[in-house]
């Protein structure tokens, strides 16, 4: 019995997602675009969101009806065009089952936007750094940023040079942008912090930092900018359930306090983030997506 209702429930649901594919309705996917070859871009149909969306915030994405939900950050908003942007590196098996989906397809879940928005004034300066796939969270935020009337000094850094994202869409909305491979196979050789430390130490007057990337990445970003005193922001993405605070499973630990990443966040404040506890929690369930990758990998050949 149990398993009629679960088949019956699950036909309705693809019927549904069926019917919105039909009627035009939002989360098609407009534009699906490889940045690289472990990166991708969705543009998806989705009004509601694109009129609320602000910098910071995220969205909440399942792929399939049986699959997991995911937080993805919202790359880029069109209020006008009614569409949101969305770019997720290709990692376990639920951004597995995401790239899967084609141009013209429906992502049957996106729930947003969600989290608190990034807090946007004029402070006279802000450094934006990121790295990897944080580049594209990091984009809305140096935009609002050069908005507000900053003067926005931007880092861009990966470990090589495909992994490089968005360079011309951060160079046009930044004063300067400074590149860094450590490889050394595009721009300068070297990590994100050595530029850092150079501009601080330098005459370079910098009222706040933000920095988006690998966690240890910010952690060492904060480290760096710690004797300086100058503040310092990070986007923090601990394992997320639900989006709503419900769950608990985003908690993080910041001035000592217990916050939920989901909805006190994503942005804390890096020199008050426990960085142990974080880098202990994420690790969890490696093994488990071990195994769901490669579960994937065995049914795509059958």
């Amino acid at each position: 019995m149990k398993t009629d209702v679960h088949d019956c429930a699950l036909a309705a649901a693809e019927r549904s997602v069926r019917e919105l594919i039909e009627a035009g309705a939002s989360n098609r996917i407009l534009r699906k675009e490889y940045l690289c070859d472990t990166v991708v871009l969705f543009e998806l149909d989705n009004p509601l969101v694109a009129r609320s969306a602000r910098a910071g915030e995220f969205v909440v994405v399942r792929p399939a009806l049986q699959g997991e939900r995911i937080p993805l950050t919202i790359s880029d908003a069109d209020p006008k065009r009614g569409t949101i942007t969305i770019i997720f590196q290709i990692v376990g098996r639920t951004t597995m089952e995401l790239a899967r989906l084609e141009q013209g397809e429906c992502v049957p879940d996106v729930c947003g936007p969600l989290g608190k928005p990034t807090e946007i004034e004029n402070f006279g300066t802000a450094l934006c750094v990121g790295g990897g796939v944080g580049i594209a969270f990091l984009r809305p935020i140096t935009k609002a940023l050069k908005l507000a009337g900053n003067d926005v000094l931007t880092i861009l850094g990966a470990r090589e040079r495909k992994l490089l994202i968005l360079e011309n869409e951060m160079r046009a909305i930044s004063d300067e942008l400074f590149l860094t491979t450590d490889d050394g196979s595009y721009a300068r050789k070297g990590l994100v912090t050595d530029v850092v430390k150079e501009l601080l130490e330098s005459d370079t007057k910098i009222d706040i930092v933000f920095a988006i990337g690998p966690m240890p990445m910010m952690k060492a970003v904060a480290d760096v900018t710690r004797p300086f005193g100058i503040k310092t922001m990070v986007s923090l993405d601990p394992i997320m359930i639900d989006g709503t605070g419900m769950c608990g499973g985003c908690r993080v630990t910041v001035g000592g306090k217990t916050q939920f990443t989901c909805v006190d966040g994503p942005d804390f404040d890096a020199h008050e983030v426990d960085w142990g506890e974080i880098k202990s929690r994420k690790s969890y369930y490696l093994e488990e997506e071990r195994v769901a990758k490669e579960m994937l990998a065995k049914e795509a050949n059958r």
